[in-house]
């Protein structure tokens, strides 16, 4: 009876526990800056496993060319990958301006 009664006692306790709006906000913030930047990045991901994809295709029907569909395919993950960054760098400018 004794341990309902100590249960109880702190449940009343931690109603009357006052939440800091400031950390409740900056945690709201942080959790929609890393699930909008998750969502900026599906496009990407999607864009790089295609280039992959098709470079691979390409080499397999054409093994002459590999060289230039390599230098190609990198030159296509590298603009695609500065499109992610670009996303990560205007949430990081939201999150904090």
């Amino acid at each position: 009876m004794e341990a309902l009664a100590t249960i109880a006692r702190i449940a009343a306790e931690a109603g009357d526990a006052v939440v800091d709006p400031a950390a409740a906000k900056n945690t709201a913030a942080a959790a929609s800056a890393g699930y909008a930047y998750g969502l900026a990045a599906i496009g990407p991901g999607i864009g790089i496993g295609i280039i992959f994809g098709k470079a691979i295709e390409s080499m397999a029907r054409q093994p002459e060319s590999a060289g230039m569909v390599r230098t190609t395919m990198f030159l296509g993950v590298a603009f695609t990958e500065a499109l992610a960054l670009i996303g990560f760098v205007a949430f990081i400018l939201l999150k904090f301006a």
